[in-house]
């Protein structure tokens, strides 16, 4: 019962066909008489025209009423060099999707129907192994054939068609040999090759893209449909190589880059994949094969017109870094030396081309590409000269490239390629250091984690300072959200760089200490930002917030890391000249206090006059602290006592002498919240010394702190009360030169 449905069902979609067919047939008739009408009516008026133009011209008295216009070319424009059009090369891609989407669909699902009619067909025994395949043939050649007969008028049609009919052949060859065993496997690739072969020169015959995509797609996927497992890489590379210069000569003869770029991404995974299962020296031979030919792919359109478009300067960076991460990965396993000699014959290759450019004095865009490509490679080889990491050298140096790249030319895809690339530096520089946690007996600096993380240093400097220059040249002279991302992304690369290096080579130190340092590195690594903040073009928010997390770090440092190195000293484990190390953090405070703050307009809130004094206080209250029971103290057990004494004694005197400079400075420079600071300091001194310090003290401590407390607070209430009479008096006096001028 199905069946006859079915043979209904395409009897009546034939009959369909045929009366859509016959009245669009009809339909072209009527458009062609009408086209013709409209073309007699057109030459008429030109006839016309020629007839009385020698009237005309007998009379040159009559001027023109309107005279022609006339092109002008403003001051700004350079008709030599005009700008480069920004074009979105994947637009060509989506418009021919958006415009036979229904012909691919329909190609494809015409050759499942044929496969499962072929299927239902052997279910019901209908037909044998022989005819199955013969089925699968005749089909495939019958859909080409239709292609044939439409190409004229359906050029494109016609191409997805008969790629259908390809892949046809393809997959019943495949299944003649892996299933039906109908012959052997050399004759199934010699049937292959051949309707690669065959593929290819109808492309070229028809000149269709389309065509020869699906014809190379079906070629290299060929040994995959008539593979038996074995390992067999001289036989299957050098078919990729003659597929690839089969490839090259299309290309050159009718400039599709699409082709040459589907023959690169299937021969780097293929090259990938052998490497990765079985790396041996002879693969390095199809690598530099590979390189030869798509190189020589890349420079076509250099060699026709000496320039360099978009897919052409991308295919120059990837077959580089794809070519070098291979073959140097393949020396690594099997310990070939020396490793550089890769890089530095690719930058051989590309100096040549370099010294081409500069013999000529053009310094343009293929000047540019070519510089940039010879010294990445140059870095990247001594880079691996010193044993820094494969993967992540090239990344890291083929992001700057990308970058470099696009700051030439100014093609956004260059940019893009960019934003994509960092962050998988980032994820393999993670990488690269965790095995600072395995690692033993590491050099100082020369080590292959750190010269790594030298290289990954930098390319992100360069990459700071492209996207530094870049924000100047545009109008608004700003960053977007991502590239502030990634300038962020930077520092934070370079600081935990050189932070774990640290790390790692006083882990056998105390903790404390390893903390002490960790922070004071980190203090004047933000102090160093800011002294550079104008060459580095740092935002004024970042600034901002680099200063509130500098003055944590200090009292975060010098409060509860420093108070544990005092522990560890009196207790032998570090020595007393550990401790003039943390004084080091008093020199970068001072700077950024009267330097840098005013500089940087960071008063505009009143919370910051309170950051900055609260890192004042505690860090002038702790200094002393720990100096006390470093000087007092012999031992960890003594030291307790000795901390209580200067919290109960002496504190209450320090404070009250950093609450009277707090309220002059206030006084003197007017500002209001260190006034409000002093005296919170000494309401905060009081409490303290009434509710807890007074019942602790001895008679003899109690009396001496009680008389030195009220002299200071009776010397400083005196010295504000001459403070504020002098400043009334210079006001009065202000305010009456005043009035004398105006009288």
């Amino acid at each position: 019962m199905n069946e006859y449905l079915a043979v209904i069902l395409i009897v009546v979609i034939a009959i369909i066909f045929n009366n859509l067919n016959t009245k669009i047939r009809k339909l072209e008739k009527e458009v062609s008489d009408l086209s013709s009408k409209v073309n007699k009516r057109t030459t008429q008026p030109e006839i016309l025209q020629e007839v009385t133009s020698p009237e005309e011209t007998s009379t040159p008295s009559q001027a023109p009423i309107f005279e022609p216009h006339k092109e002008t070319i403003t001051p700004n424009e350079n008709p030599e060099h005009p700008p480069i059009p920004q074009q979105d090369w994947l637009s060509p891609v989506f418009e021919f999707l958006k415009q036979n989407i229904l012909t691919v669909v329909g190609i494809f699902t015409l050759v499942l129907g044929i496969g499962y009619f072929v299927k239902y067909a052997i279910d019901k025994n209908w037909i044998g192994e022989t005819a199955r395949a013969g089925i699968g043939l005749c089909t495939g050649t019958a859909i080409i054939l239709t292609g044939h007969f439409l190409r004229k008028n359906y050029k494109t049609f016609a191409s997805i068609i008969t790629g259908g009919g390809i892949a046809v052949l393809y997959f019943t060859t495949t299944i003649a040999f892996r299933e039906y065993h109908l012959f052997s496997q050399n004759t199934a690739f010699l049937t292959t090759s051949l309707i690669t072969a065959a593929a290819i020169i109808l492309s070229y015959y028809y000149r269709s893209e389309v065509l020869i995509i699906f014809s190379l797609i079906g070629g290299f996927t060929a040994p995959l449909m008539i593979s038996t497992g074995e390992n067999n890489y001289i036989f299957l590379f050098t078919y990729l190589t003659l597929l690839n210069i089969g490839m090259l000569a299309v290309a050159f003869l009718q400039h599709w880059k699409s082709v040459g770029w589907t023959a690169y991404i299937f021969t780097s995974i293929y090259l990938f994949y052998w490497t990765i299962e079985l790396p041996e020296l002879l693969s390095i031979t199809f690598y530099l094969i590979s390189y030869i030919i798509f190189y020589i792919f890349a420079l076509l359109d250099y060699f026709r017109k000496t320039e360099l478009s978009i897919p052409d300067i991308l295919m120059l960076a990837l077959i580089n870094c794809s070519s070098i991460i291979g073959l140097t990965y393949i020396f690594n396993e099997l310990q070939y030396d020396p490793v550089i000699i890769f890089p530095l014959i690719f930058a051989l290759v590309n100096a040549v081309f370099l010294f081409r450019e500069y013999g000529k004095r053009d310094f343009g865009i293929p000047f540019s590409v070519f510089s940039g490509v010879t010294v990445s490679l140059i870095t990247i080889a001594i880079a691996l000269q010193f044993k820094a990491h494969l993967i992540t050298s090239v990344w890291a140096i083929e992001a700057t490239l990308l970058l470099f790249i696009w700051k030439k030319t100014g093609h956004k895809i260059f940019k893009t390629c960019f934003h994509v690339l960092f962050p998988l530096v980032i994820f393999a520089q993670l990488i690269t250091w965790c095995e600072y946690f395995n690692a033993t007996n590491l050099n100082i600096v020369f080590n292959p984690v750190f010269l790594t993380s030298l290289v990954t240093i930098v390319s992100t400097g360069i990459n700071l300072y492209l996207l530094k220059n870049t924000s100047k040249e545009t109008e608004t002279g700003t960053h977007t959200f991502f590239e502030d991302l990634i300038t962020a992304a930077s520092y934070g690369v370079i600081y935990t760089a050189i932070l774990l290096e640290i790390i790692y080579h006083i882990n056998t130190l105390p903790w404390a200490a390893i903390t002490s340092v960790a922070l004071l590195y980190s203090i004047y690594y933000i102090f160093i930002l800011l002294f550079f903040r104008k060459k580095l073009s740092i935002a004024k928010d970042l600034q901002t917030g680099l200063i509130y997390l500098f003055f944590f770090l200090i009292m975060i440092n010098i409060s509860a890391s420093t108070s544990s190195i005092v522990t560890d000293i009196l207790s032998k484990q570090l020595k007393h000249s550990f401790y003039l190390l943390h004084l080091l953090q008093w020199i970068p405070l001072i700077y950024v206090s009267l330097k840098i703050i005013p500089d940087t307009g960071f008063h505009q809130s009143k919370i910051s006059y309170w950051v900055v004094s609260l890192a004042f206080i505690v860090s002038v209250s702790c200094e002393l602290h720990h100096l006390y029971v470093l000087a007092a103290s012999h031992g960890v057990e003594d030291s307790y006592a000795i901390r209580n004494h200067f919290n109960i004694l002496y504190l209450p005197i320090l404070w009250a002498i950093l609450a009277s400079i707090f309220i002059y400075i206030g006084l003197r420079k007017n500002i209001q919240e260190y006034n409000k600071v002093g005296f919170a300091l000494i309401g905060l001194m009081v409490l303290k010394l009434y509710a807890y310090d007074v019942w602790q003290m001895d008679n003899i401590s109690r009396i001496s702190a009680f008389i030195a407390l009220g002299i200071i607070l009776l010397l400083s209430s005196f010295t504000f009360q001459r403070l504020k009479n002098i400043i009334k008096n210079m006001v009065d006096t202000k305010e009456k030169n005043e009035k004398n001028q105006e009288l």
